[in-house]
């Protein structure tokens, strides 16, 4: 896998980024049957000015969020609920994914708040950033029923537990 990470954010030095980012990527991949090797994305390590900067100018929402993510192609279903298109290869026979960007202060202030190690809450971000990337949304309730299912058994195969059943926040079910 070509997995290129741009640290904006010191603090993620020290939150073993590469290693749970890598797994989490690699779980999803696995679990369509993608090989890694073939695949290429990147993710930005960033913190809530710069998160809050990119989700108001491709979101036009002005405040930080967790995680955001541009996919490389459409892949998303026709009809609600529906699986995306198969991500395909380019000339060079990789499979472009897309980009990922990740805030380190409203990750590490939402796995406090839902009494979570930042390691299961950050791999859980990305494991829902990689879905997108793969055509997945949560924008209509039966396409988000069918992401929210497939994170939770992604995760559950890494021994994480359902974070769903684990959030009572106002915020539940609300990421990226």
């Amino acid at each position: 896998m070509t997995l290129d990470i741009s640290i904006d954010d010191t603090r993620w030095q020290h939150a073993d980024l590469e290693v749970h980012a890598t797994q989490a990527i690699d779980a999803v991949l696995g679990y369509f049957d993608l090989d890694a090797e073939d695949c290429e994305l990147s993710l930005l390590a960033c913190d809530d000015a710069r998160i809050m900067e990119l989700n108001t100018e491709f979101r036009q929402k002005a405040k930080p969020t967790n995680v955001l993510s541009w996919p490389a192609g459409d892949l998303s279903a026709e009809r609600p609920g529906g699986e995306p298109l198969p991500p395909e290869a380019d000339f060079t026979g990789e499979i472009p994914l897309g980009d990922i960007a990740i805030a380190y202060d409203t990750c590490m202030r939402e796995a406090e708040a839902a009494d979570k190690p930042l390691a299961d809450h950050l791999r859980h971000l990305i494991v829902h950033g990689v879905l997108h990337l793969l055509g997945y949304d949560h924008i209509r309730d039966l396409d988000a029923t069918l992401m929210e299912g497939l994170e939770v058994e992604i995760l559950g195969k890494m021994g994480i537990d359902d974070p769903y059943t684990l959030d009572d926040s106002p915020d539940h079910g609300r990421i990226g």
